[in-house]
């Protein structure tokens, strides 16, 4: 069962739907998913005409932030079958169920901003790389924002289900050291109507 974290939050109440494990992989398994990254070829985040620093690709599936298209993409690669099976098992999903993945290099500098992830997508497994973090969360509560944080070291695993998912937005703050993550997602169930 994954652990529940405690946040340190800028309000008392505690995020439901966030898990987080520490040292989730091995620092040897962390070089060497790194070195594979390395040798992919990440173009710049494109958003309409916007161009980000971060550098990303995603597998399985795709959904272009240029002109809001969702579909099928390359197959996940095979390096990724090891932390893909451990992520699968962090959320109590099969492996198989988690059919898209998005790998991201934040070269200094880069990060990203407040943002839900896509309703086509369920829960959100990332595995945070390289340079440790902070993994920031806001709601509106009528004219503010309840706010909470959440540190990310290297190797941690955190997951995004239920109301942390589809309730809060979240971002990475700009950072001064190399850092790269890869997030694990499913397909939302088709929605009614």
């Amino acid at each position: 069962m994954a652990e529940q974290f405690s946040l340190s939050l800028d309000s008392p109440l505690p995020v439901s739907g966030l898990s987080f494990r520490a040292d989730a992989i091995s620092t040897a398994e962390e070089a060497r998913l790194i070195a594979a990254i390395d040798r992919i070829d990440l173009p710049p985040f494109a958003f309409q005409r916007w161009t980000a620093k971060r550098r990303t690709k995603s597998f399985g599936y795709l959904y272009d932030f240029r002109n809001a298209d969702f579909g099928p993409t390359e197959p996940i690669p095979d390096f990724l079958n090891p932390v893909r099976t451990i992520a699968a098992g962090f959320a109590g999903v099969a492996t198989e169920n988690l059919v898209q993945v998005s790998i991201i290099r934040y070269d200094p500098g880069a990060g990203i901003g407040w943002h839900r992830d896509r309703p086509e997508l369920d829960a959100v497994i990332g595995f945070s790389l390289g340079a440790p973090t902070v993994m920031r969360f806001r709601r509106r509560r009528g004219t503010a924002f309840e706010r909470a944080n959440i540190a990310l070291p290297p190797r941690s695993l955190y997951l995004l289900a239920g109301e942390v998912r589809y309730d809060w937005e979240h971002s990475i703050a700009p950072m001064d050291a190399l850092r790269w993550s890869v997030t694990f997602r499913g397909l939302a169930a088709p929605q009614p109507g």
